[in-house]
């Protein structure tokens, strides 16, 4: 299969395009198509909230703003905006840490797991579709590919 050819756009032309750059270019638009799919599926919250929502609910306890913004790959100071809009939208809380008062910890609110609860099923189903035909070992394969991409892009720092 070439690859090349999922992408129909009258104006490019993937002539000479190595592989690694066709993939990056790749996930980058498929993060925007999907960014701007899922914006209009989720309705009350955008994707990069909601994405803020599933990464604290897998944390074990209350995650403070510098760890999530580890975890969402981004800087404390995007997570914290995140954070405040939605506070203001009643889904997430910021308390003080009992242990040290500079430290704020993120708390899902009741309306939060409410509104996750009633859109389990159009989740489900939008993770159905989306990974439709794409077989447990394709799967586990991007996911290493991903994960060393990753992996490899904490290196990038040093490169001048």
């Amino acid at each position: 299969m070439d690859f090349k050819q999922v992408i129909h756009h009258e104006n490019i032309s993937f002539e000479g395009i190595e592989s690694p750059y066709f993939l990056l270019g790749l996930l980058s638009a498929f993060d925007n198509r999907f960014q701007a799919t899922a914006d209009k599926l989720i309705g009350e919250m955008s994707w990069k909230q909601f994405f803020v929502v599933i990464c604290i609910s897998m944390c074990r306890e209350a995650p403070g703003i510098k760890e999530l913004a580890g975890i969402l790959g981004t800087s404390h100071q995007n997570t914290k905006q995140i954070l405040l809009k939605l506070e203001r939208k009643g889904f997430v809380l910021l308390k003080e840490d009992a242990k040290d008062k500079r430290k704020q910890r993120v708390h899902l609110t009741e309306k939060c797991l409410a509104f996750c609860k009633k859109n389990d099923e159009v989740s489900t189903q939008v993770i159905q579709q989306l990974f439709g035909g794409i077989s447990p070992e394709e799967m586990q394969t991007t996911i290493r590919t991903i994960m060393q991409m990753e992996n490899n892009l904490k290196g990038l720092g040093e490169i001048q």
